[in-house]
């Protein structure tokens, strides 16, 4: 019989054989297939060490220095180190790095500054907004009043205008700018004067492209927007994480929030992740990193619409790509399945001014920050975009959708990825 002490040191596959099964079947689909949720990436191995540290073993209520365990003096410094280099990476006055993940930092940032039924705005989910900028499902559209914005029917962009005179009409608390399914460039200039003008503080949510904004590929919200929140994971290849960076006169608002209002403990070993992940962006090999995520998207936008595939908006600025594929008479839902089982992954995904239900939309969303993460450039987008192509013509084909996997998976092999095993 093994006694308690002797089974905390066994290895994993001694201890759940089959949680060291499934996490070897994660790496290996993670490897053989070519994934392009615009979520997701691969953390570098420095980032999935840190985040598995013994760091995870220590409960640390409060901010460095003002903790209430002992014991802190190693986690104080992990988390200095976190915030004074995303400070530095952003240029931004404070930062918060404790949210567990990017919905509790937005709902932090209405802790700060509303009450229940104050008035916020942002982008309508339909159109490419998130959750928690006030959609009706989540806890955000429930316990505050929410006036969502859109895009113009002719060309599929937020409307400016519609913002401004919602904003004057309505006066939000908080405007938050921020997309989760958006192919464009956001326009802090005008979202930050329009704030100004009706006394709203500006939101930006960066979760998508911190990323890119850390590595000078798309514009900067610092200085326009009082608050930022953002995912520390997707283009910033961090851990599954969440911050929240503001101007110096709101760090006391933010913090307090945070803790002790919304949670405990941070998860230390996520923090010293962060740290890691912060210290990569700062490098010259990230910046050309965020311009390729960039450059890639375009390539494949380029070579989807040749084979048919209509893209809202019709391209893209940054990451993600949007596809309408109504022209080819094939849901979203039914390509997003058929690509998987073709090896590549995706998510399917409303467009705006879908005639179709959520579960069962028009669309598919595809984004380039992973593959990008694998040394994958244009011959390859080329090559995908050549794929997504057939399956959607083919999607029952199932003969047709194997061969294409086979494919993938060889062109897998030849571009090894960040963090997981060799070999």
């Amino acid at each position: 019989m093994v006694n308690g002490r002797a089974m905390a040191e066994q290895t994993l596959a001694q201890v759940d054989s089959e949680i060291a099964a499934l996490i070897h079947a994660e790496e290996q689909r993670q490897h053989v297939k070519v994934r392009l949720i615009p979520s997701e990436n691969y953390a570098s191995r420095g980032v999935l060490e840190a985040s598995g540290s013994v760091l995870s073993n220590k409960y640390s209520e409060g901010y460095a220095g003002k903790r209430y365990y002992e014991g802190q003096q190693i986690i104080d410094a992990v988390e200095n180190l976190a915030v004074d280099r995303i400070k530095a990476l952003f240029g931004v006055e404070h930062a918060n790095v404790q949210p567990y993940s990017g919905s509790p930092a937005n709902l932090a940032v209405y802790f700060a500054f509303c009450k229940p039924g104050d008035t916020i705005m942002g982008l309508g989910l339909p159109a490419g907004g998130h959750l928690t900028h006030g959609w009706n499902v989540s806890i955000t559209g429930a316990y505050f009043k929410s006036v969502p914005y859109g895009v113009k029917k002719e060309d599929e962009r937020i409307d400016m205008d519609e913002v401004a005179r919602l904003a004057r009409e309505h006066k939000p608390k908080l405007l938050w700018c921020g997309t989760t399914a958006y192919s464009r460039t956001l326009d802090y200039d005008t979202f930050a004067q329009i704030a100004r003008e009706v006394g709203a503080v500006l939101v930006a949510d960066i979760a998508h492209i911190s990323g890119l904004i850390a590595g000078g590929a798309h514009p900067s919200p610092v200085g326009k927007a009082e608050v930022i929140t953002s995912t520390t994971h997707k283009t910033l290849r961090g851990p599954r994480g969440g911050m929240v960076m503001c101007d110096a006169k709101h760090a006391k608002a933010i913090d307090r929030a945070v803790f002790p209002g919304l949670q405990g403990g941070p998860h230390n070993s996520t923090t010293a992740g962060i740290a890691v992940a912060a210290k990569e962006a700062s490098s010259d090999a990230f910046k050309k990193y965020a311009h390729d995520v960039v450059s890639n998207a375009k390539h494949m936008a380029e070579q989807l619409v040749s084979r048919g595939i209509r893209l809202t908006t019709g391209g893209t600025d940054n990451h993600l790509l949007l596809c309408d594929l109504t022209p080819k008479g094939v849901p979203g839902k039914i390509a997003a399945q058929a690509l998987d089982r073709a090896g590549i992954v995706c998510n399917y995904n409303s467009i705006p001014f879908d005639p179709r239900k959520p579960f069962d939309p028009s669309g598919i969303r595809l984004g380039t920050p992973a593959i990008t993460s694998r040394g994958m450039g244009a011959p390859e987008m080329k090559r995908i975009a050549d794929w997504i192509a057939d399956v959607v013509e083919n999607v029952g084909d199932e003969a047709k959708l194997t061969s294409i996997a086979g494919a993938v998976q060889e062109m897998c092999d030849h571009f090894p990825a960040p963090g997981l095993p060799q070999g």
